[in-house]
């Protein structure tokens, strides 16, 4: 069947990798003897989960003396407060202004006494609250280098464990500059049109299998790097059931727009010694190389623009030592998904692929080659 233009999706395929939503180092802020780990290493837990807890008891201590000191202070504070109530009511008749000032300056002194005991207070309940380490956001807990018994120090430099937010994930790419000035020229030039609707994003996981839920393009870059001339892309992509963890590698399929073009299947095409993409077509039963143009692939296929018409027969088989102008009669083939070609149904019914194509075998004593629309080709014997 003839090879037909047809709206195609263009898309870029990039390698990424998977990047926590949340990830949470978790620290002492206290230092103190570990006494219990009550999670599970890999459970899921919900932010504020206690996961370790310090021994308490010297800071219980330190927190019973606070409450002492404050006890203390606040009733020094009472008795600067009366006296000086006392004083200014005996002012002049036998307190002297001098008395009166003193006891208004001790009153300021107990003042700001009990205010420095009522924090030394809260900093002890804060450092009694904090030997019950807990999660601050909810997510998988990893596996602690800690145990039960060890010695740990406030605000130390090695991690006890981390936790990680999964769902949803995070998945950085890189894109060429390059590419995206091309993309952006083309769409400039009226020869792509922008998606209609925000870029459809799919993820292939390291087996092959394509993710089943959709992605979106959350930010992309702001600079270009300058050892590898590309820019960073982050991508969002629900996370359900765990299937992505973060450091695992993955590809992302975008479509960028879609174009006017022809679907040419790689198999049927070649590059020459100076990399130009060519193919062969069939014409007055003659096989004809044409030159083409193309703007990427599409599955298993080229985007050509410029090389085909509508209604050229593209020979897909046969091409073995297939020469420009070598004489061919054409046989109808079809070529599935997978990009083997198949004789064409005798009914008629549609060939799989939208373009159409010929395939060619050329016989070995004479020069004439066999040839046809998508379908393996049969040899016919020179006269």
């Amino acid at each position: 069947m003839p090879v037909t233009r047809s709206e195609v999706p263009v898309t870029v395929e990039l390698p990424g990798r998977a990047v926590a939503y949340q990830l949470a180092a978790i620290r002492p802020k206290v230092g103190g003897e570990i006494t219990e780990i009550p999670y599970q290493a890999g459970a899921e837990v919900e932010a504020g989960t206690v996961l370790f807890r310090l021994e308490d008891e010297s800071l219980e201590a330190e927190l019973a003396a606070e409450e002492i000191a404050v006890t203390s202070a606040e009733a020094a504070l009472d008795w600067a407060r009366d006296t000086v109530e006392r004083y200014r009511k005996l002012s002049g008749s036998g307190v002297s202004l001098t008395d009166v000032q003193s006891a208004v300056v001790a009153l300021a002194q107990a003042e700001a006494a009990a205010g420095a005991t009522r924090s030394r207070l809260q900093l002890a309940r804060l450092a009694l609250e904090r030997t019950a380490i807990t999660s601050p956001i909810p997510g998988i807990v990893a596996v602690t280098p800690f145990s039960v018994g060890d010695i740990v120090s406030a605000n130390q430099s090695e991690q006890l464990t981390e936790v990680a937010q999964v769902d949803p994930i995070y998945v950085d790419v890189s894109e060429s500059r390059a590419r995206i000035l091309r993309h952006r020229q083309s769409i400039d030039d009226g020869n792509m049109q922008r998606p209609g609707v925000p870029i459809d994003a799919r993820m292939t996981l390291e087996t092959g299998e394509v993710y089943a839920q959709p992605g979106r393009v959350l930010s992309p870059g702001t600079a270009v790097s300058a050892t590898t001339g590309t820019i960073p892309i982050r991508l969002q992509f629900p996370n359900p059931d765990r299937m992505i963890l973060p450091g695992q590698f993955v590809r992302v399929t975008l479509t960028i727009g879609q174009i006017n073009a022809i679907l040419v299947p790689q198999r049927a095409t070649s590059r020459s010694a100076a990399g130009q993409l060519t193919a062969f077509v069939a014409r007055d039963n003659k096989a004809v190389q044409v030159q083409l143009t193309e703007q990427g692939t599409h599955e298993n296929a080229w985007i050509v623009t410029d090389g085909l018409a509508e209604g050229d027969s593209l020979i897909l088989d046969g091409l073995d030592n297939l020469r420009d102008g070598a004489e061919i009669t054409t046989v109808p083939v079809t070529i599935d998904a997978e990009g083997v070609v198949r004789d064409a149904a005798p009914d008629n019914e549609p060939a799989q692929e939208d373009a159409a194509a010929t395939s060619a075998q050329r016989d070995t004593p004479g020069p004439t080659s066999t040839a046809a629309a998508a379908a393996a080709a049969t040899p016919t014997s020179s006269n």
